[in-house]
């Protein structure tokens, strides 16, 4: 049975609360490097997702080869 790989979100979750928790200063120094150590392996999970996602919109946005650079407009639907 293959281990499933985190979510992007679940990841950055994760990341977002071990940073607060080191920030706080209130864990020994055994502890923040295990917390440092996962956040590390967080990182590259975020990093990996995210140049995926990347690589996918260039496949999308590509066009008789070449790349279309397409302005990014936010819409405001409030």
């Amino acid at each position: 049975m293959t281990k499933k790989s985190p979510r992007f979100e679940e990841s950055l979750e994760e990341l977002e609360q071990l940073v607060e928790r080191l920030e706080q200063g209130d864990i020994s120094l055994e502890e923040s490097l295990k917390a440092f150590e996962r956040g590390v392996q967080l990182t590259r999970v975020c990093q990996k997702a995210l140049k995926e996602a990347e690589q996918k919109i260039q496949v999308l946005l590509e066009e008789e080869g070449q790349i279309q650079l397409k302005p990014f407009t936010v819409t405001n639907d409030n």
